[in-house]
């Protein structure tokens, strides 16, 4: 038996075997084959896996979005059967005895090069479905698998960390729990586990050994403990903890379809955030009241090239229609800092999190900014929409963001195209600026969502992302919470709304405090919803709001 502790971010007990998640290598190794009748044997067969692969893909893709979802795929299932670009490798395994990867990789840097120097817009298109169509016959060739996970049964899913490209691709089917080597509690895999409802350990380092693979390993995301092979004592310990997590989570249930309200009468709205509509299932099978974050950049993370606005508005309609009217927030495309994606071609920069991210990009690329609010705004049509933009500092930039809003309505409109005319428009508060400047803010939207992951990050200097930084990174910080009560007292002077759409909604410690501010909405993934009620239901805030503020130094 070995006993490994980490950080949990997600809790739960799970029990499965160990599996490391397999990346496909930046570095391709290049060699010549003796046997270039087997090599050319060898490629064949990953590209008819890769060929198999696309058509099931763009059947799926037509089966929940239609054929126009579809035909990104079938574009890319043609250019794998392309007879050329099969040709030119031939030439190099047969003729030169290159290796497969090798073979591929110099082939499709060719012929992406031709298409990108043609003059016709289509054709230079197809630069990219080059590429992805040659990453996609590489990773077969290099073992990995599709979603990341080839095994007959779930598994505890073990990693350096994630990045969200890689978590947007995983087989969620096959995943019991996550223990990653870094990270942390705001890292995206963190945030998927919560999603998920399922465990998450993080900053074991490299406790975990490639020979653990397949052997019994359980996790507790509370305690933050991992053991592998555990012995009869420890397994029945763990056994009968996930047991009564269970029946506690029974217990909870009996919560549906109750209202979030205090002891004294306050009532608090509680939402989901999601990353996909997939999503969806989640937030109504725990009884969330609505979606307070929907994070749109997912959508650009699974696709290889800017999805079109026929893509983003079948997503979007999707979630709005499941929700069935219940109100759904989209954030605007949030990339850029931890969430970097290769046909952006965002310039690299020393200190990412303060660079070119999030809105400034969408005001910077106004075509990328006006197909997503098209797509957002055919969408309305279909449910109760809210529109969110993240990391606003300036005034000057909400009242850009609204212009843009009004010159796609206009476009609608003369379009003949239906929307819905009472979309809200809000703004997240991530940024000392955005706290300070939320007064004047308030005038010009609907409400604020206050996103504690980064505001956090910007108050204290802290990077989020760092697993070494521990007790400095604290969203209980007296500064993030006076922060949240200024915004908070803004939003209401002027009649808006206030939500907190950051992990520090769902934890459990901060729920009377948030109460006590007078916070109107809490944004938690779905798993968190009835732990959420129950502790609100059980608060009385006239007893505890005294307190709170005498805490927060506030009269």
């Amino acid at each position: 038996m070995v006993t490994i502790q980490g950080k949990g971010v997600s809790t739960g007990v799970a029990i499965g075997p160990l599996y490391f998640y397999r990346r496909v290598s930046g570095n391709i190794r290049r060699y010549t084959v003796e046997d270039t009748e087997a090599e050319w044997r060898r490629f064949k067969e990953a590209q008819g896996t890769a060929i198999e692969q696309l058509g099931a893909l763009a059947e799926k893709a037509r089966e929940e979005a239609g054929d126009d979802a579809a035909l990104l795929f079938e574009t890319h299932q043609m250019m794998a059967e392309d007879l050329d670009f099969e040709e030119a490798i031939q030439d190099l395994i047969k003729e030169q005895a290159l290796n497969a990867e090798a073979a591929v990789t110099d082939t499709s840097v060719q012929f992406a090069e031709m298409f990108a120097n043609m003059d016709d817009e289509y054709m230079q298109a197809r630069a990219a479905d080059v590429k992805d169509v040659s990453r996609r016959i590489l990773s077969i060739l290099q073992g990995a698998q599709e979603g990341g996970i080839d095994s007959p049964v779930p598994v505890i899913l073990a990693a350096d960390d994630l990045a969200p490209s890689e978590t947007v691709q995983l087989d969620k089917s096959k995943i019991l729990g996550f223990v990653t080597a870094g990270g942390s509690s705001s890292s995206h895999t963190a945030i998927l586990a919560r999603t998920m409802g399922i465990p998450a350990i993080i900053g074991v380092g490299d406790a975990l050994k490639p020979e653990m693979e397949g052997r019994e390993v359980i996790l507790d995301g509370g305690t933050g403990e991992v053991v592998v092979e555990a012995d009869a004592l420890v397994r029945d310990a763990m056994l009968k903890k996930r047991e009564e997590q269970l029946e506690l989570k029974r217990l909870l249930e009996s919560l549906k379809g109750q209202e979030n309200v205090t002891l004294d009468g306050q009532k608090v709205k509680v939402y989901c955030n999601i990353g996909s509509p997939d999503d969806i299932a989640a937030v109504k099978n725990n009884d969330g009241g609505g979606v307070g974050l929907f994070r749109s950049e997912f959508l650009y993370l699974k696709c290889d090239d800017y999805p079109d606005e026929e893509t983003q508005f079948q997503a979007y309609r999707e979630a709005l229609s499941a929700m069935e009217g219940k109100m759904v927030i989209i954030r605007t495309l949030d990339i850029g800092a931890d969430k970097q994606i290769e046909y952006f071609h965002l310039d690299k920069e020393e200190n990412p999190a303060m660079g070119m991210r999030a809105l400034r990009i969408c005001l910077t690329r106004p075509e990328i900014f006006r197909t997503q609010l098209r797509a957002l705004y055919r969408a309305s049509a279909y449910g109760k929409l809210g529109i969110m933009f993240p990391m606003v500092t300036s005034l000057w930039e909400v009242q850009e963001c609204k212009r843009a809003c009004q010159a796609v309505v206009q476009e609608l409109k003369d379009e003949g195209i239906p929307y819905d005319q009472d979309v809200q428009i809000g703004i997240m508060v991530e940024t000392p600026a955005a706290v300070t400047m939320s007064d004047q803010l308030a005038r010009y939207v609907d409400f604020f969502s206050i996103g504690t992951n980064d505001l956090t990050q910007y108050t204290l200097a802290c990077d989020r992302q760092s697993s070494v930084l521990g007790k400095f990174f604290d969203p209980h910080h007296p500064a993030v919470l006076r922060a949240i009560k200024t915004v908070t007292d803004n939003a209401h002077r002027y009649g808006k709304w206030v939500g907190i759409c950051g992990e520090l909604a769902a934890d459990l410690e901060m729920t009377e405090t948030f109460l006590a501010i007078g916070v109107d909405e809490l944004s938690v993934s779905p798993s968190a919803v009835l732990p959420l009620r129950n502790a609100i239901r059980k608060t009385d805030v006239s007893k505890i709001r005294k307190s709170v503020m005498a805490d927060l130094l506030f009269p």
